[in-house]
């Protein structure tokens, strides 16, 4: 129960959006500030004022929806709760277009269940989360309609997301629009433990082009072997065996906008699992779970999404210095992508998409397309941003003004530089959207989940001690799976 527990949140940590702001689902969420008392020592997050003249020439030839409602069905609300304020994309679309959300409450559990009852009995339901079973799964359900008719991605919103749009393409239509990038998988380290140790700090040598998995596991090995008498000491903890796949830009199911074909014997993802089997041979890994970055100086990475940065940050720093605007200005600690493949062409991120699906049967597209315009344009436009970075290093306290996460100005940027898909390409693939025998959790055992979790996670976590037979175990089922799709 431990382990499943363990695994079950890092894999939550990578399909939940909105971890800090800049991009996100614009859900309304914990990791937002509560109220603080009067006398905390901490700034307080401001309501935003949304400059809609912005977005005057953008919306300018756009459907009129003024007065349409959109039935949002999700397990959290778009609209404020908790005295929170609008996000930028709603208050656009409320104030710009004179439309409005109405939420359709169910929990994660239920929302497919939900989704299909409501589909089938006519209730009303116009726009729900995008999740990784999408496309081809949920396509293939009749559950998504297409936004080709209602979007213009020709439009120069879209010129910088083109690229990654066109990744979710099937059957020569656009179910799936991610405005930005979000969640991506990251590695959290201690610059001053890299200096003790005589390592090189990883974001210089990502600047510089040298972060790969070379410098990556010899910089584990030297830590690991630094440890003193009586101590223990890990190169790495946490989530990232889907990371280490995806930095070689490979995916195990591709797609050439006619048909799926298995990829589980590409050289470059070989190479990578077999990286992970020696990760674990050398012990270099913990798979103790924690939520944050181990303050004990017992691990040298720690990988997550970005949600863990503010949490890991009050670990290392629980009473961190302020400047005069009640932020943060240093933290011990920084944040890298996943080292690259040294024999791919570029970066490669493993990251989640912030999307929305038009419901099969709604019957308002021209809105549901207008509200992701508005979560587009609150991603792209720089005041926009600009506001949203003010708010995300502005450090959460809770209602007794205790401090709970912070970042940086440096982190923020460096995130920001991260979720670029000019800088990084994203990679993106549709084994996680072939159904639960692909990627599920069952009772998480290596018989029962998804082939996709035991394919970055079995080696790791000891289920099988060679990618070889791994590879020839489920590679069969991936055939069959595949073939499924491809005569629908």
């Amino acid at each position: 129960m431990k382990k499943l527990t363990r695994i079950l949140a890092a894999l939550m940590a990578l399909t939940t959006f909105g971890a800090l702001a800049g991009c996100g689902s614009g859900s309304n969420d914990s990791s937002k500030a509560e109220s603080s008392s009067e006398d905390s020592a901490y700034k307080e997050k401001d309501d935003v004022t949304v400059d809609t003249t912005l977005v005057d020439e953008m919306v300018a030839n756009d459907p009129d929806i003024k007065g349409q409602t959109i039935y949002w069905l999700a397990d959290y609300d778009l609209n404020p709760t908790n005295n929170q304020d609008r996000s930028v994309a709603l208050s656009l679309f409320e104030d710009k277009y004179g439309a409005k959300v109405e939420y359709v409450s169910c929990t994660s559990d239920t929302k497919f269940d939900t989704l299909a009852s409501r589909i089938l009995g006519g209730d009303p339901v116009d726009m729900f989360p995008y999740e990784w079973d999408a496309v081809p799964n949920g396509v293939t359900k009749d559950q998504y309609q297409p936004l080709d008719d209602y979007l213009d991605l020709s439009d120069d919103i879209w010129s910088d997301m083109t690229d990654v749009i066109d990744m979710f393409q099937y059957k020569g239509k656009h179910y799936v629009v991610p405005y930005c990038l979000s969640d991506p998988l990251l590695l959290t380290y201690s610059r001053s433990m890299c200096e003790e140790n005589g390592l090189d700090d990883p974001y210089e040598l990502y600047k510089k082009d040298k972060w790969n998995w070379d410098a990556f596991t010899d910089m584990m090995k030297t830590f690991v072997g630094n440890a003193g008498d009586g101590e223990t000491r890990y190169g790495i903890n946490g989530w990232f065996g889907q990371a280490m796949v995806q930095s070689t830009g490979e995916a195990f199911v591709t797609y050439d906008g006619t048909k799926f074909a298995n990829n589980i014997s590409s050289p470059a993802i070989e190479r990578a699992e077999d990286t992970m089997e020696e990760i674990m041979t050398q012990k270099l890994y913990d798979p103790t779970w924690y939520g944050y970055l181990p303050d004990d100086n017992s691990t040298l990475f720690f990988g997550m999404a970005d949600w863990a940065l503010g949490a890991s940050n009050v670990k290392h720093d629980p009473d961190p210095e302020m400047n005069d605007d009640g932020f943060v200005e240093e933290n011990d600690l920084m944040i890298v992508p996943f080292p690259v493949d040294p024999e791919a062409d570029q970066y490669y991120l493993n990251c989640n998409f912030a999307a929305k699906m038009l419901v099969k049967g709604s019957d308002k597209g021209d809105a549901v397309a207008a509200y992701i315009k508005c979560e587009r344009m609150a991603a792209m436009i720089d005041e926009y941003q600009d506001a949203a970075k003010e708010k995300a290093i502005i450090p959460n306290v809770n209602a007794q003004g205790k401090l709970k996460s912070y970042v940086t100005e440096e982190q923020y940027d460096a995130l920001q530089d991260y979720k670029d898909p000019k800088k990084i390409t994203p990679v993106f693939d549709f084994g996680y959207g072939m159904g639960s025998r692909m990627y599920g959790d069952g009772d998480y055992t290596y018989e029962t989940r998804g082939v996709m979790n035991n394919l970055t996670s079995a080696l790791l976590n000891g289920d099988k001690d060679s990618w070889a037979v791994l590879r020839d175990e489920w590679k069969s089922v991936i055939d069959e799976v595949i073939d499924g799709y491809n005569n629908q």
